[in-house]
Parts: structure tokens; sequence; C-alpha cells
């Protein structure tokens, strides 16, 4: 890897006008694009001292060798530029945003003389508009159905529409008054062109011109005696509202706007849109993006607003774009796709009212998309094995590790402290194995004396079931039970929670018991960094990287374990703290009660009889009961990750 001070421009050269930068490998691959409004200061900030960068920057800029740039006049124009090379260089430090699956669209030739209406995947045409994106094919189809007897548009192949011209008879559409069937001239490409654009502007939320329309047109045919006419009209205003009827109306003031959510977390980032028009949900679309740099959430959605609507068309383009967070160039953002839309464009966050409540329903589906996602992505062999190979040369282990423990250590403000190890293997969780520790030393000043106690009793268990091996091994199965025994089976990787100083006690642990071999390593928490016991340095592995996407599983998995074993132990000890002071309450009766209601909380909310449904407890004895917990106060109580000092309230 380069050091950036090989290549850094000569001081001076770097204007101070807006522009566009790029930074290029070794090879002259372009790996990162950048924009900036005034270039020298910007591209000055990465040539600075890379332990003041950020892990994620440094490792950019010592992958990179070059760097190159071009001058536009405004912001703006740099926006658009940045976005026309990211397009084209796809640059591996930059953040891509990718659909989560192939969306249909409704899509109509335009360009045709006579358009087609059809369903479509993939990237767009010019020539033709798009509707959507919907969740399912079958949902466009059953809409376009029972539009087209209200709209009698084309909609058959090339090859359907050609052969009814040769033979001069129209397909069973035409027959059935789904089909204006201009195929055989029964109505002219004028004729044919204005049912088009009528389909295109109820599509695109134009619906209630439409449907008073035909009303009229439905009471005037009955009064002029028409009855035929007049009950075809009723049909078709019938099936304008069962295509209305799929599209649950959202926003009362019939806005055009486009509702963006999204979550992240440290490694990959979630956004879901609904496409509103005329006050209606029109589409739905989700994309998932690895967290490559250390972007807020405003440049996430700065970026993904770019990418996003870039290359629409600009009808596309709404009039108002509803999003999590303000971006920090949001005036720059605005101009640009009002440049794109041709008329004023507003990026707002809302605060109340409906809008509001619907991104928060936009925000959930967008927490559902990482969730599947992630799902998928842990329960890939091709993955998982990847993984593992990844974890294998950055940490120089010398096999990949198949089963690797995690431990993590928790405590209710120094008190109460417990510990937890859990355990993956071939790259998924095998919770059988996993064991809770309660801490003896219950001493809260030091955290570092609970990892090694907890590091200790682990191992030792180790060698005391390695000791009843036979010839050929380790007994692996208890032979009483014919169950796996649990501490048996020695790790190929022993993952901390936290940085240096946790990996270092649990090393030393290990080599007082004589087992060096097993390889230690610590997960720090803010900028994911893993720390090996005989390195200064933390190894940062790259933001896309399947090894470090296990390593935080694994890391996260032990820590909400070991919160959940802290919070049950801490609703029993409060269960009997409050109720020390009860007459005739015995151990058997309190146990009976914790099984019964599980907290103080839920044992507040009882009421005496309910209480005195519990066994071995009688009238007087609840309203006791009832009366302790009644009067309990108790100041809120926090369980704190030693490892990161993260606070969480239980």
């Amino acid at each position: 890897m380069a050091h950036p001070q090989s290549y850094r421009p000569a001081p001076g050269e770097i204007p101070t006008q807006p522009g566009v930068y790029r930074f290029r490998d070794s090879t002259g691959r372009v790996i990162y694009v950048g924009k900036a409004k005034s270039l020298r200061p910007r591209l000055s900030s990465y040539f600075q001292d890379i332990g003041n960068l950020h892990p994620r920057t440094a490792t950019m800029v010592t992958t990179a060798a070059s760097v190159d740039w071009t001058v536009v006049g405004t912001e703006v124009e740099a926006l658009a530029l940045e976005y026309s090379w990211i397009k084209e260089y796809e640059p591996r430090f930059n953040v891509k945003y990718r659909d989560d699956k192939s969306y249909p669209w409704l899509a109509v030739t335009l360009s045709d003389e006579y358009p087609r209406v059809m369903v479509g995947r993939g990237a767009k045409r010019k020539g033709t508009r798009y509707f959507g994106p919907y969740g399912h094919a079958w949902a466009i189809r059953e809409t376009v159905d029972v539009l087209l007897r209200v709209f009698p548009m084309r909609s058959c192949s090339n090859g359907v529409f050609k052969r009814a011209e040769q033979i001069d008879r129209p397909c069973l559409l035409g027959y059935i008054g789904k089909c204006s069937a201009p195929c055989v001239g029964r109505v002219t490409p004028e004729e044919h062109r204005a049912i088009v654009d009528d389909f295109c502007s109820f599509m695109a939320g134009q619906t209630q011109g439409f449907v008073r329309r035909i009303e009229k047109d439905m009471y005037a045919a009955s009064d002029s005696l028409d009855f035929e006419r007049a009950a075809r009209l009723r049909d078709d205003l019938g099936a304008l509202n069962r295509a209305l009827e799929k599209q649950s109306i959202v926003l009362g003031d019939g806005a055009d706007v486009d509702v963006i959510g999204l979550v992240e977390d440290p490694l990959e980032v979630a956004v879901q849109v609904f496409h509103v028009r005329g006050g209606r949900v029109k589409g739905q679309r989700g994309w998932v993006a690895d967290r490559v740099d250390d972007s807020t959430t405003g440049d996430l959605v700065s970026n993904f607003l770019v990418q996003l609507y870039g290359s629409e068309e600009p009808d596309a383009i709404p009039k108002e774009i509803l999003v999590p967070a303000k971006p920090a160039e949001a005036i720059i953002v605005e101009e640009l796709l009002s440049e794109l839309r041709g008329s004023k464009v507003s990026v707002r966050v809302p605060q109340r009212g409906d809008k509001k409540t619907l991104q928060e329903t936009v925000t959930r589906n967008a927490e559902q998309t990482l969730v599947i996602h992630k799902t998928k992505r842990a329960s890939d062999l091709t993955t998982r094995n990847q993984a593992l190979e990844e974890l294998r040369d950055a940490l120089e282990l010398a096999e990949a590790p198949l089963r690797i423990e995690c431990y993590d250590v928790s405590h209710l403000q120094g008190t109460e402290i417990v510990a937890s190890m859990v355990v993956f293997e071939d790259g998924l969780a095998r919770k059988s194995a996993y064991r809770r520790f309660i801490i003896r030393d219950q001493d809260g000043s030091d955290d570092l004396a609970a990892m090694r106690e907890v590091i200790g009793r682990r191992f030792k268990r180790l060698i005391d079931e390695t000791r009843d091996a036979g010839e050929d091994g380790p007994l692996l199965i208890d032979p009483d039970t014919g169950r796996p025994r649990g501490f048996a089976y020695a790790p190929g990787l022993v993952v901390v929670d936290g940085g240096q100083p946790q990996v270092i006690a649990a090393t030393e642990v290990l080599a007082e018991l004589g087992l060096s071999d097993i390889p230690v390593v610590g997960l720090a928490k803010r900028l994911e960094e893993v720390w090996l016991p005989d390195q200064e340095d933390p190894v940062i592995l790259p933001r896309s990287s399947e090894g470090l996407y296990l390593l935080q599983r694994v890391r996260d998995e032990a820590h909400r374990f070991a919160i959940t074993h802290h919070r049950n132990r801490r609703s029993k000890s409060m269960v009997e703290s409050v109720l020390d002071g009860v007459p005739g309450l015995g151990e058997i009766r309190r146990k009976a009660l914790m099984v019964r209601f599980g907290s103080v909380r839920k044992l507040r909310a009882a009421t005496v009889e309910e209480i005195a449904q519990v066994p071995g407890i009688g009238m007087r004895t609840a309203e006791a009961i009832r009366n302790a917990v009644a009067d309990g106060t108790g100041s809120p109580r926090v369980a704190v990750n030693t490892a990161t000092g993260e606070v969480e309230e239980v």
C-alpha cells in the first residue's frame, strides 16, 4: 500500500474552486469519487497524519496511489458530475445502493405508433413511461385487467399485433371490449393515443376527474332512457372503484410525494421508498447498501437521493420528498432535483401529522428489509465459508475458526455482575452450547477481573474434561447422558467484547492454564476494530468484509444473551428484596410468585384476588404482598456493558 504523502499534490497546485475528485489505486482503477465546495481544503484533509483519520478513510487513502480532479462552475454541477462518475466507475469506497429484489413496473411504450401497456423489469428504456414499482407482477396484471374495460388500449405483443393486422381479425380482447382493436382500424392512431393518455393520467393519480365524468355520463344516459349505455358506464365506474380500492389513501391532501425510510447499523444500510401519487401508495421499493465509509445519516440520504433520481425521467420525480434526516447540502440537492424535474422540488423532514405517521411506517418496512437481508446473508453456505476464510487470513490463523466463542460481561451499577458465552459453529449460532455465568467476585470496580474469572472458569472445565480422554482423544459425549459435553470442545477463536485490555486479560489467563495456542481477539464496538494481543494497532477489516460481519453478529449475540440473563436476575432479586418484610412468606412461596408473575412490575399491577390464586397464598398474605409492592419504591437501574461503556436501562 502506498503512503498518501507519496502522491500528495504539490502545495498550491490544488484549486480552490468547486469540483469533483477521484482517488485511483496502483492499477489506475477509480476507488473513490467525492465532491467539494472548495477542492483545496477538502483534498488537503486526506493528507494529514494517518493516525488522525477515521479508520475507513485511512484504508482508502493508503489503498490509493494517485488523485486527480475536475473543476466545475457550481456546487450543483459538482453534485451532478459526482453522480455521473460514481455510476461510470462504480468505486469500491462509495456507498452503492442495490435493489433488495427485482421489482416489476407497469410500462407504457409511448414511443410506439400504437402504445402498449405491459409488465416490465430491469433497466428502463427511453420512450417508455413507467408506473410503480409494485410488490408483485400479479398485482399489476389484476389492475390492468380491470382498467382495460375503461381504457381499452393495446396490451398484446408485437407478434400478436402484426398477425391480427395480416388476417384483419382482432384478438379475443378486441371482441370482449378490453381493446379498441387498432390492429384492424377500429380506431385511428390519434384516438388510440387519447385512450393511452387517459390511462396514463389515471395511473399518475388524476382519478377524480374520470370518476366524476363517468358518473355524469351514466346519469345523462339514464335520463335519456339509454339504459344499455348507462349499465355499461355503471360497470366502468365499478371497475375504476375496484382499481382504486387496491390503493389505500394515506395522505388526505392528495399529495404527490416520495416517502423515504432509512435504517442503519455499523455495517449496512437499508432504505425503503413509498411512491405516493394523488394521496395513494402507487409503489414501494427497497435497497440495501454496505457501509464503506463514515457517512452520517444526512450524507447517506443525500447520496441515495442522487442515485435514485439521477437516472429517472423528469415526471418520475415528485414535487415533495420526505426524508428521515436533512442532508447537510439539502439546498444543493434540491437545486439538482429541480433542474432534473423542470420545476421546484422540496426535500424535508416531516414533523407531525399523516406524513410523519407514513414515514414511520416506511421506516418499519426498512427495518424488516434489513432483518430479512441479514437472515439470508447469515444462512448462505458460500457466504459463511467466505467469512471464515477471511478471518483466517486477516487474523493469520492456522486454520479457519470453525468454532467461535464470544464472551461479554454486564453488571448493574457495579453489582449483579454476569457474563455470557455464545458459540458459533460453521458461521451459525449453536444455542444449545450457550452458557451463562454469575461472577463470584462481585467487585464492580474491576471489569477485567470479571473477564479473567469467566475465561478461567470456562477453560478449566475444558482441561478437566480433557483429562477424561481415552485412546481416541477427549470424550466429547457424556457416557451417562449421551449428550455432547459442551466444555470439551476447544474453540478455534475466542472473541471478547472490548479492546486491547480485555484481550490481554483473556490471553494471560489462557497462558496460565497452558492454552496459549487458542487465538484471542477483541472487537471494539465504536469503530469495529479487531484487536490482537501482540499488536499495538488494531486490524481494520473492510466494511464489506463477510468476516467482519460474522464477528459483529457473534459480538451482538453475546451482548444480547448477557443482557437477557441480567434482566432475569434483576427481576428475581427485586421480587425477593421487596417481599423481605412480608410475614409468613418463605422461599417456596416467593418462587411460586416468581413463576406466576415474573417481575415486580407485573406483581404490582396484579389485584389481591390474582395474587391469592398462587398456590399457598391466602387472602391475608395476598393483601400483605399487595401493600408491600405498592409501597416499594426504587431508583431506575441500568445494565452496563463493561467493554464499551454502553448503558441500557433494564
